[in-house]
């Protein structure tokens, strides 16, 4: 089995055939089968339960920021990051054949693919927006219920697949629209000091003034670089309750997902988590230790 080009491997994605997910899914493994799946949550599913062997799904855009869901799921579930990539968005608007662009009253697609080409979609004088699950989803319903007065806005793999005209080519109102996905497996990947890595973890902490400046320090103090910083509600704990003096306050308990520039394999870097674990951290796991993606968007 080929693993790093994924030859013989079955690659869970969220969307159907032609999403950005799968574009995704065949850049970071290019020889693999890809399995579509109808939500986030079915492809970790997929990979816990052997339907497939990996799963890419996004974690963050640069326009459209960080993909929620995708964090709590990481929690939720036992599947550990093996790898990153990143993926230049390239929105186009789709029709079925004989359609003109005078014709459209309205577009179709994912939420955030229709907040992304808003100005664009505007000057074209497409009023409606039809919100959907994903962008090659909107593709398949226009060529199914060949609708003449709506485009989908998708990318150029759906307009193929599902027989659809390019009306025009990247429609997105920002040039630079990236997203970046994770790659999930069952086990971890043995982490290595010969090339660049990334480490994503996940901890609580006390309640207290400078309890997460406290905490960061134990990165700072190693000169280890943060790339990137996340909280999210406690879904387990969503409520702390603080006694202090009169009335006792309620308020959200967090989680802290940290993204930072260095491989497990390096002792400073588990020094750094040892100190956090011992001093600071209430809870701490490792998500993953992976090669950072070097790569063209």
């Amino acid at each position: 089995m080929g693993e790093a080009s994924g030859e013989g491997l079955r690659v869970a994605y969220q969307g159907c055939p032609g999403a950005y997910s799968e574009a995704a899914a065949k850049k970071a493994y290019p020889s693999c089968e890809t399995v579509p799946c109808e939500y986030f949550e079915t492809a970790f599913q997929a990979v816990e339960k052997w339907a497939a062997d990996r799963a890419v799904l996004p974690l963050e855009n640069s326009l459209g920021g960080s993909i929620h869901r995708n964090y709590d799921l990481l929690l939720r579930h036992r599947l550990h990051i093996v790898g990153e990539v990143r993926l230049a968005v390239r929105h186009c608007l789709l029709a079925n054949r004989g359609v003109k662009i005078e014709n459209l009253r309205s577009a179709m697609s994912h939420p955030q693919a229709l907040a992304q080409c808003e100005q664009t979609l505007t000057q074209l004088g497409i009023e409606h927006r039809e919100a959907v699950d994903d962008t090659a989803g909107a593709a398949k319903q226009i060529a199914e219920e060949n609708l003449q007065d709506t485009a989908a806005v998708a990318s150029s793999l759906a307009a193929q697949l599902y027989g659809l005209d390019i009306l025009a080519e990247n429609i997105q109102d920002d040039a630079d629209n990236v997203t970046r996905f994770m790659m999930l497996a069952r086990e971890p990947i043995i982490p290595r000091t010969d090339k660049p890595f990334k480490t994503s973890i996940v901890f609580s902490l006390e309640e207290g003034p400078g309890q997460l400046f406290k905490a960061l320090a134990v990165f700072a103090l190693r000169k280890i670089n943060l790339t990137k910083m996340e909280s999210r509600p406690h879904k387990k704990r969503p409520l702390r309750v603080a006694d202090d003096n009169s009335t006792p306050l309620k308020h959200f308990d967090y989680l802290f997902y940290v993204d930072f520039e260095a491989s497990m394999a390096d002792p400073n870097a588990q020094n750094a988590l040892s100190n956090l674990k011992q001093e600071f951290a209430t809870f701490l796991r490792v998500l993953g230790s992976y090669p950072t993606d070097v790569t063209e968007a």
